[in-house]
């Protein structure tokens, strides 16, 4: 059941003594905060054309594979949209907060869209990679290959031109392992943290969602903001029933006598 606004108030108000005395806050957000801005779902991508097809099939490698032009313009489409949109006022509130605490938050994303980045936030750990990054299929084939130049000559997908290994967005697709530095440098930033802000996330996807499980073993304080019930919730010490763009501003706020 949602929180009433008084009830909201009062977690707000507790939430915010909590940062204004953590040392070290680590924050996770998800697609929620994203949703905001304009930025479809990965399911709600498929619209249109991309409605025949299975997305699950457009996001694997062996889909990639046995269909390259297709998952590579599926991707071109979202791309697209991800730069037709703007960072909103969560985005804008983490990376303000960041850059007038430097060192105090450590920033943790599911999101592959790049506005937390272009919103100002620093040093963000992208746990599933950048939407509009590339990278080769076959990492090991051509180590020494210009990537950039290979993108720039174009195709759909682009390719080496000395050993045809083709360029696949720089994400990560059903199937694969996390990037292990993006992992290791998440389990640190929570390790080290005694608050832990849980952002716009389900908490169904792993293993992002093990990250807040970590928090709350190791004594972190937990606080969960999303507009629903997550699965997450049992481990909060406090859910702010309010959307990212609504809650943040007010957690984070700069103005004086806030955090």
């Amino acid at each position: 059941m949602p929180a009433s606004e008084p009830e909201n108030t009062e977690i707000l108000r507790q939430v915010r003594a909590w940062l204004q005395q953590a040392r070290q806050v680590t924050v996770l957000t998800g697609a929620g905060v994203s949703a905001e801005s304009g930025v479809p779902t990965f399911r709600d991508v498929q619209t249109g054309i991309w409605t025949q097809f299975d997305p699950q099939e457009m996001a694997s490698e062996p889909g990639f594979r046995a269909h390259p032009q297709r998952v590579w313009q599926w991707y071109a489409h979202r791309r697209n949209l991800v730069s037709a949109v703007q960072p909103n006022a969560a985005h804008r509130a983490l990376a303000q907060f960041a850059c007038h605490h430097p060192g105090k938050l450590q920033l943790v994303t599911q999101n592959v869209d790049g506005l937390h980045q272009r919103a100002g936030s620093p040093e963000v750990i992208a746990l599933h990679g950048d939407l509009l990054a590339n990278q080769w299929l076959d990492a090991a084939v051509c180590p020494q290959c210009d990537l950039e130049a290979a993108v720039q000559r174009g195709g759909e997908p682009p390719s080496c031109p000395t050993c045809g290994n083709p360029v696949r967005p720089g994400v990560v697709w059903f199937g694969e392992h996390l990037p292990a530095a993006a992992l290791a440098q998440a389990e640190a930033a929570v390790q080290a943290c005694d608050l832990m802000l849980v952002v716009g996330t389900s908490g169904v996807v792993y293993p992002a969602a093990g990250l807040v499980f970590q928090a709350h073993q190791q004594g972190a304080r937990v606080v969960v903001v999303n507009p629903d019930a997550t699965e997450l919730d049992r481990l909060a010490d406090a859910c702010v029933r309010a959307t990212a763009a609504h809650a943040l501003p007010q957690l984070l706020r700069l103005d004086e006598g806030g955090v």
